[in-house]
């Protein structure tokens, strides 16, 4: 069985629907999240159809507890780079 996808996108009618899907997480962010995110916007941005845009979070804790700490903390541990391509991608 595979994950749940982190970011769904839907439209409804003029407008394009974020909703952020970690609510274990509090929907914190990953990069493989910045770049589903970044991707739905440019289609949108170029996309007549498209008049604005809603960013939702799943679950009842919040809409976003901002970027993943348990990642930070894994990449401090292990010397990667992880954290630096989130912040400068999310950026």
């Amino acid at each position: 069985m595979s994950d749940p996808l982190p970011v769904l996108t839907d439209r409804r009618g003029r407008l394009g629907v974020v909703t952020l899907s970690r609510p274990g997480a509090i929907n914190a962010l990953t990069i493989d999240m910045v770049h589903l995110v970044t991707a739905a916007l440019e289609e949108w941005r170029d996309d007549p159809t498209i008049e604005g845009v809603a960013i939702t979070g799943a679950g009842e804790r919040g809409l976003c507890a901002g970027g993943d700490i348990v990642v930070f903390h894994d990449d401090a541990v292990n010397g990667t780079d992880h954290s630096v391509r989130f912040w400068r991608d999310e950026y």
